[in-house]
């Protein structure tokens, strides 16, 4: 959806429940009509960014970090820490980097030199058995491993835990997303592994016109919001440096 821009000026002010976002004299609500506050200043800022940088209209659609703090702040699916990191950790099952092909060869030995080290350094990480499968049914993920990850997630807070299921639902993987989020990988690397078996393809069979660079563009753009609303919102220190500079 787009909106005209009805607004000159983005700034932001410090509230009693954190950092708020002004858009000329009003102040900016969440979808659910709630006071738009964020919880540090470096987020404030990242947040403010995107509404200063819309042009004539507003693309709601490239907001991501307003988007994902309007989750956080509204929680429209009701969910409490404990039903946030239990939906997180489901994704093992489906794990994206577990499932693994046997046909082609080529496309096999590619999952194998790409995956295995991050399920590797994965299991190392966290001291954990994660392992792979060709089987349609999966890798058969260990009770403690889960747990593991369980305690682990919970050590962030509600806002961060909104990222990480975030940045998880892009890649489809819970794997990938926290060897993102623990900065062992890239953003690009995480997109490239994600999208393995598609750009296997693509190399075998060519490009669709511009629908490929397209979405992953647009897959890039969201794990990157994603992963940074994470560390914002894992962050304490107060950003000093002036908003917005003329």
């Amino acid at each position: 959806s787009e909106r005209k821009r009805f607004y000159q000026n983005v700034s932001i002010s410090q509230g009693e429940g954190g950092f708020e976002i002004n858009l000329d004299h009003r102040k900016l609500k969440t979808p659910q009509a709630k006071l738009f506050t964020v919880p540090s200043e470096a987020l404030a800022i990242a947040v403010a960014t995107e509404w200063d940088s819309q042009k004539d209209t507003i693309k709601f659609y490239t907001m991501h970090l307003t988007t994902l703090c309007n989750t956080a702040l509204d929680n429209p699916t009701q969910r409490n820490k404990t039903q946030l990191i239990r939906a997180a950790v489901k994704f093992l099952e489906t794990d994206t980097v577990c499932y693994r092909v046997e046909e082609p060869p080529a496309l096999a030995e590619l999952q194998k030199n790409e995956w295995d080290p991050v399920v590797a350094w994965a299991e190392k990480r966290y001291n954990v058995t994660i392992g792979s499968s060709t089987s349609i049914l999966g890798p058969n993920i260990p009770a403690s491993t889960k747990e593991t990850f369980v305690s682990h997630l919970a050590s962030y807070n509600m806002w961060a835990l909104q990222g990480i299921e975030f940045v998880i639902t892009q890649l489809k993987s819970l794997i990938l997303s926290m060897s993102l989020i623990d900065r062992h990988i890239t953003v690009e690397k995480a997109v490239l592994l994600s999208r393995l078996e598609e750009e296997y393809q693509i190399r075998r069979w060519g490009n669709v016109e511009w629908a490929h660079d397209y979405d992953l563009c647009e897959l890039r753009a969201r794990t990157a919001a994603g992963t940074l609303f994470v560390h914002l919102c894992s962050e304490s220190s107060t950003v000093k440096h002036k908003l917005l500079q003329d």
